[in-house]
């Protein structure tokens, strides 16, 4: 199945206009005429199936045929994962995290952070595409990036942890996880969150926690923290 995703696609739409890139796409790309049916996704939840109506390379029209809400997962996952110096590296968690099952991204600002300065509109581009290519109907939500400090002062609900090197006493993750809950996880940057982030995290009620044996990339241990959230509630479900 292909899918499209469009943020301009309400429940009481009857038919909808591709944008002159997706149209060439459909009709000279996926050979798409009149008659065929298409799949479309507002990234909150809802499948919509079209057939198509007008197919040239410059617009493309799909009358809706049907609707239907997607199940959404039974728990909720939130990271908040330090910018890496390589922008190629960030997206590629982002990618694999859509992929994998995340909710909620917040590029949060730490002390021994080297890139201090994001793209929203390119990692936001890679999120919509890692949805659908994954066939899901929910697209994460990307927060603006946020100091440390401003972002450990927000108010949480549901399990909190923070992911750190530092030699002192830590749990693992994967015994701490409960599933069909709200999940915080903090990951930081290369040179790893400061002792005092680690200490404010810690008064802030986030568990220290390990994701292994090894030391991780940032990119790495964000996808290893979702990958863990996700299995403790497939292995339920």
């Amino acid at each position: 199945m292909q899918l499209f995703y469009s943020p301009d696609i309400h429940d009481d739409s009857k038919d909808f206009s591709f944008s002159r890139e997706e149209s060439k796409h459909i009709v000279k790309v996926l050979r798409k005429s009149v008659g065929d049916i298409v799949n479309i996704t507002d990234g909150k939840g809802i499948l919509f199936t079209g057939e198509i109506t007008l197919a040239t390379q410059n617009k493309c029209i799909a009358t809706i045929t049907a609707k239907q809400l997607q199940q959404q997962k039974e728990y909720y996952l939130h990271l908040a994962v330090a910018p890496t110096k390589m922008n190629d590296r960030y997206e590629w968690f982002l990618e694999k995290a859509t992929e994998i099952g995340v909710d909620s991204i917040t590029p949060i600002i730490c002390d021994h952070s080297e890139r201090k300065i994001i793209k929203p509109e390119r990692f936001e581009r890679i999120l919509q595409s890692a949805m659908k290519q994954s066939l899901s109907c929910y697209k994460p939500q990307l927060n603006e990036a946020i100091s440390f400090k401003a972002f450990i002062d927000k108010a949480f609900q549901g399990e909190l942890f923070i992911a750190h090197c530092e030699e002192s006493s830590k749990k693992s993750l994967k015994q701490q996880l409960k599933p069909k809950t709200n999940v915080t996880i903090l990951i930081g940057p290369e040179g790893d969150f400061s002792t005092k982030e680690i200490a404010l995290a810690l008064k802030n009620n986030f568990t220290a926690v390990t994701l292994g044996d090894t030391r991780l990339r940032t990119e790495t241990a964000a996808i290893v923290a979702c990958h863990s959230v996700a299995f403790v509630n497939e292995v339920i479900s």
